[in-house]
């Protein structure tokens, strides 16, 4: 179908902008994808789109996409962290010192990354798994190798410097095909959405409400599992298991990052132990939080 029909769509204003249907939806994705169309358009599209507001089927419909080109590898009893791709600021990554507490669970981490995209210019996955000693049970995809041809529109993304909709579908590429999924969002209708997007995919998922999209949990916070009739929500707080934390960063550099890990203090050491029981409680290993922190005890 030619692309000026998706433009169209997304771009004409109010009384003419439209929902794709699935069948436009893959279609535009794959001429996307496929580099079949001129970059100016596909600018155009991913703006129109942006100020319209993807619907969760046209972003369904993406990931169904996505996962025809992904180079899957199976990493079972794993669990995947859906990390955003525009890296973090305020502080440094758990999930480096949260693997060794699962170990004797023989349960898994997987994380993904890629160069940094827009729209924030923080601290990537990829920065850390490449510059640090993973143990072995965490398991880092790059984009760039399981996922090329989107790794491939990152410059046009650059050119808008803004969030366009594959900030959302990229969180979650599944490249391991886990069984497990835990990933964040910050206000409630997110939950909601990344639900009806993703869930599907996992035997279990679950969405922490934290700050910069992290699946990883510094402070008091809200969490949903869902269910069969819906979400359920629990709280984690910190200061329950004794844990009082609350060094941030104006803007963290990859060597303060990376040093956090290395040399982590008593609090952060406690704060991957919590998280660990909240991966642990994601993979179905425990009934809660905290028969899941007792376990590690």
């Amino acid at each position: 179908m030619s692309f000026f029909k998706y433009i169209k769509a997304v771009g004409t204003g109010p009384k003419s902008n439209r929902e794709l249907t699935q069948e436009e939806m893959k279609d535009c994705i794959r001429q996307i994808l496929n580099e079949e169309v001129q970059s100016e358009l596909v600018v155009a599209f991913l703006l129109g789109w942006r100020v319209r507001l993807e619907t969760n089927a046209e972003l369904k419909a993406t990931l169904d996409v996505c996962n025809e080109y992904i180079k899957k590898v199976n990493i079972p009893n794993s669990i995947e962290l859906g990390f955003p791709y525009d890296g973090k600021t305020d502080g440094t990554y758990l999930f480096p010192l949260v693997a060794k507490y699962l170990k004797k669970f023989d349960l898994n981490i997987v994380v993904s990354g890629d160069v940094l995209q827009p729209a924030k210019d923080g601290i990537t996955i990829k920065d850390i798994a490449t510059n640090i000693k993973l143990d072995e049970n965490i398991h880092y995809f790059d984009r760039k190798e399981f996922l090329p041809k989107l790794s491939a529109i990152t410059d046009l993304r650059k050119i808008l410097k803004l969030r366009s909709a594959f900030n959302t579908v990229e969180k979650l590429l599944n490249p391991a095909n886990s069984k497990f999924a835990l990933t964040s969002a910050y206000h409630k209708p997110y939950v909601e959405k990344y639900s009806e997007i993703f869930a599907s995919n996992y035997e279990k998922f679950v969405v922490v409400k934290a700050a910069e999209g992290r699946p990883e949990i510094f402070n008091k916070s809200k969490a949903w599992v869902k269910m069969q009739n819906g979400l359920e929500e629990f709280i984690i707080d910190p200061a329950y298991y004794g844990i009082n934390y609350d060094k941030s960063f104006d803007k963290i550099t990859l060597e303060e990052a990376i040093n956090e890990i290395n040399n982590p203090c008593a609090n952060l050491e406690k704060l991957a132990k919590l998280n660990a029981a909240l991966h642990l409680y994601c993979a179905n290993k425990a009934e809660d939080i905290n028969s899941a922190y007792e376990m590690l005890d």
